[in-house]
């Protein structure tokens, strides 16, 4: 390797992200895997949520986002040098203030004690949010989440050796904006940015040509926990004291559509 100019890659020291040793009460599962987005009626209809850690030489970057179901946006997001339930409120109060949703959104998330704590299911229940939580030790019923932060980690941290904290924030902000929302294609939205998929077919009404009917249960799952809601998708997130401004752009790879 050493004569070729190779070399390996070490996978990256694992950090618990999710405590779920606490007592505060836990949220059903009612989103139970239907992840596809023909299975979602419109718009701010779900959302999903959860946490990561960024090493950096400064120390651990922890980085929590929200995630638009129906079109894969993140639409909102925060950023912390502590795991705590701070973190998980700052990424919910952005995606709040920004796309307004009506009540009877479906939230889902793990069993953190940052997402099951008292002030973060009061600031669900102000704004008429459904709480749904994932099975105890089950990463996949939380997958749409965790597929993001795969892709995060393939298409920039793994590259990445920030000296700051402050250095990661700006890739990850301009990353999460510039690139992810706006530019990279998904496959599940016949290969169309996220933004792009909100303006062309959500926002129209419309669905892909190639979306199923729901599967038998589903149908009553989502109408009754999801009431149609009024598209208020808007351009971009405003940023908060998490979201430094950028003025330079890096270029990402763009790697396969997801």
């Amino acid at each position: 390797m050493r004569e070729d100019g190779l070399v390996g890659l070490r996978p990256r020291r694992w950090v618990r992200t999710t405590d779920s040793r606490h007592g505060h009460p836990l949220a059903p599962n009612v989103l139970n895997r239907q992840f596809g987005v023909a299975r979602v009626a419109g718009p701010d209809r779900v959302w999903v949520s959860d946490l990561t850690y960024v090493p950096t030489h400064e120390g651990w970057l922890y980085l929590a986002i929200v995630l638009e179901l129906a079109s894969r946006r993140v639409v909102g997001w925060a950023m912390r040098e502590t795991l705590d339930a701070d973190l998980a409120l700052a990424a919910l109060r952005m995606a709040l203030a920004d796309r307004r949703p009506a009540p009877g959104l479906l939230h889902h998330s793990d069993r953190g004690s940052q997402y099951a704590c008292g002030e973060y299911r009061t600031l669900l229940a102000a704004h008429g949010l459904a709480a749904s939580m994932s099975r105890k030790g089950d990463c996949w019923d939380n997958a749409v989440a965790e597929s993001f932060f795969a892709t995060l980690e393939t298409e920039l941290i793994m590259e990445a050796a920030w000296p700051t904290r402050d250095a990661a924030r700006q890739a990850i902000f301009a990353y999460i904006e510039t690139w992810y929302n706006r530019e990279r294609r998904h496959s599940s939205l016949g290969y169309r940015s996220p933004v792009d998929y909100e303006r062309e077919v959500l926002a129209q009404g419309h669905a892909l040509h190639d979306r199923g009917r729901p599967q038998r249960g589903e149908r009553g799952i989502l109408k009754k926990h999801l009431p149609h809601l009024p598209h208020n998708a808007r351009s971009g997130p405003r940023p908060t004291d998490d979201t430094p401004q950028v003025q330079g752009v890096r270029s990402f790879r763009a790697g396969q559509p997801a």
